[in-house]
């Protein structure tokens, strides 16, 4: 049987997953959102209520789902304070899918554990069309037996679901996969404004790179909207400054220069 889902975080990401869950069978019973306009229309389309608070989420669904910004959102989620995911949390699971420190996954999962809840990280190394379609990568951190329990609901969401280890592993790999797209994404950048400014064809350019140790991912994926000026934004440079960041701290734990 297919656990009652909720949702904690609407925003790009989070809207997406909902839907596509929805779309495949799961109920989705509740969402939340600091704004609560975008829970709203989440919860509209995928006939759920809109929360006051995270733990009317944890009342109403069996599985929830938190796809937040940054460390200080997810600390805030499960913290001691009323209102909090885990009030009530006894026997539900928390599936944490934002990009965030590792250290907050070990966090995470003590504080689920003392409220006699489980937990596990879900880290998403996709993009928006990925979590509509339910195609996403995910890499999990947490408990085996939590993993394996949860298996069916993360084949929902991603077509490759991969076990990293224990909690705080799989956002290590995470980090590590943002730093170096990000690096990626930088280098192609400069790659094509020098190419731009010597009045090389980028057409040409871009297909020279991709048969070429200049290849990449970044270049499949955003080398042409970078050529054609098209700047949607699938993925903020805020947030692409923050996961260098989590990856720069990780380096400096190590004692890495």
């Amino acid at each position: 049987m297919k656990p009652a889902i909720g949702i904690v975080g609407t925003g790009r990401m989070g809207r997406n997953i909902a839907l596509h869950l929805h779309d495949v069978g799961y109920t989705i019973t509740a969402v939340y959102d600091i704004d609560s306009s975008a829970a709203r229309d989440v919860a509209k389309d995928a006939g759920a209520e809109s929360a006051v608070f995270p733990a009317r989420v944890t009342e109403l669904a069996q599985t929830i789902l938190t796809v937040v910004s940054d460390d200080d959102a997810m600390r805030a989620l499960f913290s001691a304070q009323a209102h909090s995911l885990l009030q009530g949390a006894k026997g539900r699971l928390f599936i944490n899918c934002a990009t965030v420190s590792p250290q907050i996954h070990v966090d995470v999962e003590k504080a689920a554990e003392r409220s006699e809840a489980r937990s596990l990280e879900a880290c998403m190394a996709s993009s928006i069309p990925q979590a509509r379609d339910g195609t996403l990568y995910l890499m999990i951190g947490g408990r085996q037996q939590v993993f394996e329990d949860t298996l069916p609901l993360l084949q929902s969401m991603g077509s490759t679901v991969r076990y990293v280890g224990s909690a705080g592993k799989a956002a290590e790999v995470k980090a590590l996969v943002n730093m170096v797209m990000n690096i990626n994404t930088a280098g192609l950048a400069e790659g094509l404004g020098l190419g731009a400014s010597l009045g090389v064809d980028l057409d040409l350019l871009r297909d020279v790179f991709a048969h070429t140790g200049a290849a990449s991912r970044v270049l499949e994926t955003d080398g042409a909207d970078m050529q054609n000026r098209e700047h949607d934004v699938y993925f903020s440079a805020a947030h692409a400054a923050k996961d260098s960041a989590i990856a720069l701290g990780l380096a400096e734990a190590a004692g890495l220069d």
